[in-house]
């Protein structure tokens, strides 16, 4: 077994085991050496030869050796590759890179193709040793936070273990007089009396401020650096990666790096690290992709060309290290029709009553496996079949879809999970498995869309193309199936579709239909449910995007909502559990607390009523008590991702004006990183602009004053959002705020 990996300045892997008593056992490995593989275009052996020869004087390198490995999963047998095995496990890239510059002497650029080469150290050290990276027993885990100006300033006094302040018990002694140490005091009466094996922290900078106050993190004395913080940008999205950090025999996991923990928890990461077979730490930090990656990674090294093997195969196929696949040639009516997306129907923006909500079950993943879209099936040489509808695309019949493989197990594992919450009793503890259900989901969305990205190791822009293509075909069975037996789409998004009842004709019952339409496409499609009503709301502004956002509330059978003597039963419904939102306000993560929470009962309104004027009517209460200044500034607090410098700004933005006075405060942040902040005058155009959400009493205009201007614009958008479906937009309700008139109850109360 091996918990957690540590890498020693040498070079070579300590692996620890936990114990059952509650410990854990470290292990030096110094023998092992990583192994990394290069193979000649065209199979050639001269350039192998060459390379061997100029690698025999290298240091770092211990032993070349000739192998025989598939270069791709499309390959019908394996090639010559040379296997290179290292010294050390933390000078491979460094190897790598060299390769590439030698390559240069004596060959065209993209002569060598190598392999195994950015692995993170835990992953390739127990994949190579077969080691699996699952605890054997329960995890004990230590929960240290310390707000964000603290770490900015150095200051671990407001440091908090599992939620309380930190207060040490005296054994620091005078010392102990000082806040710092106090602090290292705590921290390490809890080291000491827990022993934890894994550290939950709010950010990975505790690691060297802790260790400044004296206090060893990990199981051994000493800390290192990983990395340091970067910029990077992803599907068209800026993101920022903070410095990492390791200690000895635990596992770090920073909420502020993990993706996968703050959209599932501790169960969630687990459970991919028993399927990727990649230690805690790593995988904590890992992207969706990653972790993708990581799954496919194991599969392939089992890989012959045609199936995965039950045992790692010496010829599967390695890792491929900068790749270099081009996208196939394409008539121009083929890349015209290749290029679209999931089909998405033409919504009335209205408000819909009675209307019915189907989706395909893992529509993308379940294409893959069940109709065996891979990066090794789609236009394979060896079948004719114009199999992926209006590309023609083949798909292999003589091949076990890799790709199906690999998903295969996460949706079965993903199904059971939802069937266990279906049958869970009342009280039972199902936080386990809903962790499960969240993490699996994320994994299986990326599935898709990873496959045209251009860095994707096993991807293939073609396996992309095809998923659309039968997706739409899909789609367009379900519209068919379903007008034939007498309902009428309302709208129809990727793998959802709405239906209404034709008033023309008959209906046949459509959990009926949708049984028919899981038959013949061999995917199911799901009842999710009846909505008492739903509107889809028209584009904003002249937007091109598609029609995304809408709401509606969720019929009493749908929500099973309890019987009760009470005049409104489905009162005792949550609002969540009620309502369905998608792409308004309340949904936003850049929307303020008071504006999202208003958009609620604006909504309830909105059901109440049915009428734009009441919603109006009843928007006045919060304007009312927005202008009083009767709202508290954390629930105006605004978060927005930047993606640039404040001096990258042309135009003086709100969001530079927080990174401006971020930065006065000592707080600067990196593109990537969000800022929270409220608006207290939005017609200065400098840090005096915003003030952070942290900033204490003292940084405020008198009495914590706020923009209620524009705020209140806000509020009025929102309220759009809301009524737009019914005809009015913002000009209307401006204009029918300003006017006298009566007032409905509905504006004071219920």
């Amino acid at each position: 077994m091996a918990f957690t990996i540590d890498v020693r300045e040498d070079g070579t892997p300590v692996r620890w085991a936990l114990d059952a008593d509650g410990g854990a056992t470290p292990t030096a490995d110094p023998d092992y050496q990583p192994t990394i593989y290069a193979a000649a275009r065209d199979d050639r052996d001269r350039p192998l030869a060459w390379l061997a020869d100029a690698l025999a004087d290298d240091p770092k390198v211990v032993a070349v050796e000739r192998v025989r490995k598939h270069r791709s999963l499309r390959a019908e047998g394996p090639s010559p590759m040379l296997a290179i095995r290292l010294d050390r496990l933390d000078e491979v890239r460094q190897v790598a890179r060299e390769i590439r510059q030698r390559e240069q002497e004596a060959f065209l650029p993209g002569t060598f193709s190598l392999y195994d080469v950015d692995l993170d150290p835990g992953f390739r050290y127990v994949a190579d040793r077969g080691f699996d990276p699952t605890p054997e027993r329960e995890l004990a885990v230590l929960d240290l936070a310390l707000p964000e100006p603290a770490v900015a300033d150095g200051d671990v006094g407001p440091l908090r273990i599992d939620g309380d302040p930190a207060v040490g018990d005296g054994s620091a002694g005078a010392d102990a007089a000082s806040p710092a140490a106090a602090v290292a005091d705590a921290v390490e009466t809890e080291l000491d009396s827990r022993d934890p094996d894994v550290l939950l922290l709010s950010s990975g900078e505790i690691v060297p401020l802790l260790a400044a106050a004296g206090v060893d993190l990990g199981r051994r004395p000493g800390f290192s650096r990983l990395a340091g913080e970067s910029t990077y940008v992803s599907y068209g999205q800026v993101g920022h990666s903070p410095a990492r950090y390791d200690v000895p025999g635990r596992a770090l996991i920073d909420r502020s790096n993990s993706f996968l923990y703050g959209h599932s928890n501790l169960a969630g990461l687990l459970y991919f690290v028993e399927r990727a077979g990649k230690p805690l730490q790593e995988l904590a930090t890992d992207s969706i992709g990653g972790v993708l990656t990581a799954i496919e990674i194991r599969a392939a090294r089992r890989w012959d060309g045609h199936h995965v093997a039950d045992e790692e195969r010496e010829d599967g196929v390695p890792a491929p290290w900068q790749k270099r696949q081009t996208e196939d040639w394409k008539s121009l009516e083929t890349l015209h029709t290749a290029d679209r997306g999931g089909f998405t129907f033409q919504p009335e923006a209205a408000v819909h009553e009675d209307v019915h909500e189907l989706d395909f079950a893992s529509l993308y993943p379940n294409i893959i496996r069940n109709y065996g879209v891979s990066p090794d099936t789609v236009c394979c040489d060896c079948c004719d079949s114009a199999a992926v509808p209006e590309l023609e695309y083949s798909l292999c019949e003589n091949r076990d879809a890799f790709l199906a493989r690999v998903l295969g197990p996460l949706l079965d594992d993903r199904s059971d999970a939802k069937a266990r919450l279906r049958e869970a009793g009342s009280g039972e503890d199902t936080t386990d498995d809903e962790a499960v259900v969240e993490a699996i989901k994320w994994v299986l969305v990326s599935c898709f869309g990873y496959q045209g990205y251009r860095h994707a190791k096993f991807g293939r822009i073609e396996t992309h193309e095809a998923i659309n293509a039968v997706a739409r075909e899909i789609m367009l069975t379900a519209k068919r199936r379903l007008e034939d037996a007498g309902w009428r789409i309302v709208h129809g998004i990727v793998d959802s579709v709405w239906v209404t009842a034709a008033s023309d004709r008959e209906q046949r019952p459509v959990r009926e239909v949708a049984d028919e339409i899981t038959d013949e496409v061999e995917i199911r499609l799901e009842y999710e449910g009846c909505f008492d009503w739903v509107a889809f709301c028209p584009r904003k502004r002249a937007s091109g995007a598609a029609l995304m956002r809408y709401f509606g509330r969720w019929a009493d059978e749908t929500v099973d909502v309890p019987d009760s003597t009470a005049a409104d039963p489905a009162a005792a419904v949550d609002f969540d559990d009620r309502y369905k939102l998608r792409g308004i306000e309340a949904r936003q993560r850049s929307t303020c607390e008071f504006v999202a929470d208003a958009q609620r009962d604006l909504l309830a309104t909105v059901h109440r009523e049915r009428a734009s004027e009441a919603v109006c009517d009843r928007l006045e209460r919060h304007l009312r008590e927005l202008r009083a200044g009767a709202v508290d500034p954390a629930d105006l607090a605004i978060t927005q991702r930047v993606t640039k410098t404040a001096e990258a700004y042309e135009q003086s933005t709100r969001a530079k004006a927080a990174l401006e006075r971020a930065a006065a405060v000592g707080v600067p942040r990196s593109p990537g990183q969000s800022v929270e902040y409220v608006v207290v005058d939005d017609d200065c155009s400098g840090p005096e602009r915003v003030r952070l959400a942290f900033e204490s009493d003292d940084a405020w205009p008198a009495g914590r004053r706020y923009d209620a201007t524009f705020y209140a614009d806000r509020l009025v958008r929102a309220c759009e959002s809301l009524i737009a479906p019914l005809g009015w937009e913002e000009g209307r309700i401006r204009s029918h705020l300003q006017r006298d008139r009566d007032v409905a109850l509905s504006a004071f109360g219920e």
